[in-house]
């Protein structure tokens, strides 16, 4: 069964870097394309990256553009947010995606 495991987030000052990871797990990523998504309560969830099966990737929202990387490793079945020059609109709960599942999430606090 798919199972999405996001870490990695945590509080971090204006400016700062974090890299979030997505472990899949009962299941291949291999073939196919996944994307990470953040929400803040009382908002729609938004799409910030993804990344096809062959690694070309994409950023969904003009916010990040630039500061955000979306990675794989098939090998690993895992994959990663890097995330730069955080803002405090930043903070929120960011998840990964594939073929509609989602995992619990992991929050991201950017604060001084």
């Amino acid at each position: 069964q798919l199972q999405l495991v996001e870490s990695g987030g945590g509080l971090v000052q204006p400016g700062g870097s974090l890299r979030l990871s997505c472990a899949v797990r009962g299941f291949s990523l291999n073939s196919y394309a996944i994307a990470w998504f953040r929400q803040v309560p009382g908002k729609e969830r938004e799409g910030l990256a993804c990344i096809s099966s062959t690694g070309s990737s994409a950023n969904d929202a003009d916010s990040v553009k630039d500061r955000f990387t979306i990675s794989r490793d098939d090998a690993k079945n895992m994959v990663y947010l890097q995330m730069n020059s955080l803002k405090p609109e930043d903070t929120a709960v960011y998840y990964c995606n594939l073929i509609n599942s989602w995992g619990r999430g992991t929050q991201v606090t950017v604060s001084s």
